[in-house]
């Protein structure tokens, strides 16, 4: 009896380990967003990827907080993002200050692109010509991804 006892237990302990791992993921195996648009674009060029910029009201705009929950958190769009995009945050916080250099840089973006609301999604060449101009869209990553994928080959109805 013993013995069924340490095997049950060894079971449960591996089931649940299994389970702790299973849901892991690798640190740093999220694709990174800058803050920077020249950096990005010099990355995007060096790698033949197209940027995507977010403008975002991160801690206090709904849509944007539902964009990053079900599109930019997720593997679907994870996975895409890492094999084609170069990520580019323009955050424009209520609650976090961000340092005064990075707040009128963001302005500074704002202005130049047009943005009136959030969020406000840019697709870009490296060259920093703007390919598409899109925002939150319903349906979850594999969908935005599908969405993202037509609009950088011209085929998607969102335009600069």
């Amino acid at each position: 009896m013993k013995s069924w006892v340490n095997e049950r237990r060894l079971g449960l302990l591996a089931a649940g380990l299994g389970l702790l791992l299973g849901g892991c993921r690798a640190v740093g195996s999220e694709p990174a967003w800058t803050t920077d648009l020249d950096a990005a674009r010099e990355r995007a060029a060096a790698e033949n990827r197209a940027i995507l910029v977010n403008f975002s009201g991160s801690d206090w705009c709904g849509w944007c907080i539902r964009l990053d929950r079900e599109v930019f958190r997720q593997e679907a769009f994870q996975t895409f993002a890492a094999e084609s995009l170069v990520l580019v945050l323009i955050d424009f916080p209520r609650g976090i200050p961000l340092p005064e250099d990075l707040a009128e840089r963001n302005q500074d973006l704002a202005r130049r692109y047009g943005v009136q609301g959030f969020p406000t999604i840019l697709l870009m060449r490296a060259d920093g010509t703007v390919v598409a101009r899109t925002g939150y869209r319903r349906g979850g990553a594999a969908a935005y991804v599908r969405h993202l994928d037509a609009l950088l080959e011209g085929d998607g109805e969102d335009q600069p």
